[in-house]
This record gives C-alpha cells, structure tokens and sequence, in this order.
C-alpha cells in the first residue's frame, strides 16, 4: 500500500511496463513528490540503494492528463492501471484492488494544479468589488485539470490548502488484514505469511532484501522466493518479543520492526506500515498460538499419568502344589 514517508511523500512498490507495449513488467520502487512535482522510480527503495543511486524512471506531474483503471484494456496484467502522459501511455501494476484505487486516487489528485492564493489578496479583492457593486462576493479557487481551467466555489477562505499530504492525496490505512494461509512448495507445515523485507546483515551491518516466511515454530528467510533452502531459520521458541523499532529515526529506516531472539536482534524493513504491523501481528500470534499447545501438551501428560490406573499383573495363588485361581486386580 502507499504511504507517506517523512518527507511527506507517497511511497510504494509497482510494477510498471519498462517498454510500452512489451507486455512486461518490472518491479520497482516509487516516490511521488507533489512538492517538486515529479513520479519517481527507482530499483528498490533508495534507503537500500548505495549513496547516490539515481533513479531509472521519472515523470513530470504536469505532464500526466489522467490516471485511471486499466484492467480492460490489459485484461492479463491484474490490478492494471495507466498513466497517461503526452503521447506515451505508462502501464503499472499495483498489488491489490486497493492498492490500484489508492495510487489512482494519489496520482490524479497529486495531478491538480491549484492556484496559490492568499488570504490578504483575496480580502483586498472583495473589499474593491463590494466598493464597487455592493455585491455579494464568494471566495473561489482555481484548478487546472488535464489542461482546463476550472473555478470553483470554496466554503471559507481558510478552507483552502490546508490538508497534509495523506489527507489530501485521499490515502487512508487500509484495515488490518488476518495473516494469510498457504503452502509453500516442498514444505509439510502451513505458511502463515510471506513476503519480501529488507533484512541488516550480523557483521557487514549492510541491508539486503530477503523474502521471509512465518510458519508455525520458525520464520525463515531466504534469498529470494525462488528458493527451496532458507538462508537462516529462526525458530520462534527462541524470540523473546516482538516489536516496531524504537531506533528508526537513527537508522534512518522507515517501517522498522526488530525480532529479539536470545543469541541476537534481528532488525527488519517492510514495505509500508500496514506490512510492518502485519507481520509484528503475525509472528506474535504464532508466538502465542505455539507457547499455547507447549502448555496444553504439558497439562494433558500431566493428567495422563495422575489418572491412568495401576494394574497388577497376575499372581496365581499356590497352595500344595495346585493352582486354586488367577485374577486380575485393577
């Protein structure tokens, strides 16, 4: 899902059709800066790039006529949606069908051209028209949209201009998802959620992607999901907790999240906050869903053996050589 960064920008995976008309699709990383008025993308997100990577796509907000669903034009590509700019067409694809409408909904209002007007300009102009005509005046505002000027009617005159960037980009937090079931290729156990994060190494301190998966005793992760042998298993017996990073701001990572363990903290980074919440949520439920059955299977042995009855085995009773009885005391 996009998000806003803090630098008030709108952030997110797409991928996007690299040449028109090729029907393929690239996954890359993309910033939408309404304050320099530019569409950015990039490999990944620049925090795990090297300093100084530029980007591999940019698009000029005032260039962009329309955004709107694509999903019948590319009837193949899922959750399709196009940008169009001059005499090029930008096909993207986003995650999900809320994902589609958030970025459509982000790029055509990032796409408004308002007209800055001050609240001084605009009293002084009212005060010379009221001079004039004694006429009701009514505060309006300015848009160019795909070209067109439009004048429309505002409320109040400080009404104007006021909303940060996630309420007027219409973004809102999608609501919490439960984690996801499926198998993985090759394994018994049922994956309770996957993806890809970012992922600091142990001794280089370097930021590398890897793709994670969250069974029901262990999360993994591996180079790449494409790969059958995980670089490293964490089991979940060992994790002492939890939790959103409270470092963030020092290591200049956004959606931060670190899994405390005993031999070591592993500091991992998701796509958006909705994915950082999303995995704390699920590996903390696993947690808890696996310290669970440890006690249950605890107590049921437990009951087990302060209820199963003692059996004597048999001992015939002899008396002058002959066998009078054999029983079983329960």
């Amino acid at each position: 899902m996009p998000y806003v960064d803090r630098q008030n920008r709108i952030c997110g995976f797409l991928d996007i059709e690299d040449v028109e008309n090729s029907g393929k699709f690239l996954r890359r990383y993309f910033i939408l800066d309404t304050q320099q008025g530019s569409l950015l993308w990039y490999m990944d997100n620049p925090q795990n790039l090297p300093v100084g990577a530029k980007h591999v796509g940019f698009l000029s907000l005032t260039y962009i006529s329309k955004v709107s669903d694509a999903t019948k034009q590319r009837p193949k590509a899922e959750y399709c949606f196009v940008i169009n700019a001059g005499m090029r067409k930008y096909f993207l694809q986003a995650n999900d069908q809320q994902d589609l409408v958030e970025w459509v909904n982000a790029l055509n209002n990032a796409t408004k051209i308002t007209v800055p007007k001050s609240s001084d300009s605009v009293h002084s102009e009212s005060q010379k028209l009221t001079s004039n005509g004694n006429k009701k005046q009514v505060p309006y505002k300015t848009e160019i949209i795909a070209g067109v000027a439009v004048v429309t009617q505002t409320q109040q005159d400080g009404e104007v201009g006021h909303s940060v960037a996630g309420e007027k980009l219409g973004l809102r937090k999608p609501p919490n998802r439960p984690p996801y079931l499926h198998t993985r290729a090759g394994q018994d156990q049922a994956v309770i959620k996957a993806g890809y994060c970012v992922k600091q190494g142990a001794l280089m301190k370097n930021w590398k992607r890897r793709y994670f998966v969250l069974e029901q005793n262990s999360m993994s992760y591996f180079k790449s999901d494409l790969e059958k042998e995980p670089l490293r298993i964490i089991l979940l017996k060992e994790v002492h907790k939890v939790q959103e990073c409270k470092h963030s701001e020092i290591m200049m990572r956004d959606n931060l999240f670190e899994v405390v363990t005993t031999s070591r903290t592993f500091f991992v980074q998701a796509d958006s906050p909705e994915e950082m919440h999303g995995w704390i949520k699920a590996i903390s439920g696993a947690i808890v869903a696996q310290r669970g059955q440890g006690r249950s299977a605890a107590s049921m042995r437990q009951a087990r053996r302060h209820s199963s009855p003692c059996i004597q085995r048999y001992t015939p009773r002899v008396t002058q050589g002959s066998t009078e009885g054999h029983s079983w005391a329960l």
